[in-house]
């Protein structure tokens, strides 16, 4: 199994980066989402109605929620904690690698699991 910060130079390093200052909004609560992200440095803070649901670090990726539901709104607002580098893959991209390349497919669930985990966790302490 790869390392995340792998398979996201695998999947995310040829595409345009885009850089978030410290407290630069990323994506609204209920915005449509046509995109996912992953984060090649920094930090990005996930909040649901001003209450801070998860941190998201380097190599990582988020947002793909809005892609995969129905209505295509984001859940969260995304927020950059510290100067953020940021790649974007959009939704064509995204539904082409989920259908040509499994190992894609397992690391977004995986990283979906990892995070419900966590935020598991956090509830049940």
């Amino acid at each position: 199994m790869l390392e995340p910060s792998e398979v996201v130079d695998l999947f995310f390093n040829h595409l345009p980066v885009k850089t978030f200052q410290p407290g630069e909004v990323i994506f609204r609560q209920g915005e449509k989402g046509n995109c996912m992200f992953a984060l090649m440095s920094g930090e990005v803070e996930l909040r649901k109605d001003d209450q801070v649901v998860e941190t998201i670090h380097q190599h990582d990726v988020f947002g793909e929620g809005a892609l995969v539901q129905p209505e295509h709104n984001r859940c969260t607002t995304a927020i950059a904690l510290t100067e953020c580098e940021i790649a974007e893959l959009n939704r064509e991209r995204f539904l082409f690698l989920l259908q040509e390349t499994p190992l894609f497919s397992l690391e977004i669930v995986r990283s979906l699991s990892s995070r419900l985990r966590k935020v598991k966790q956090k509830l049940l302490k």
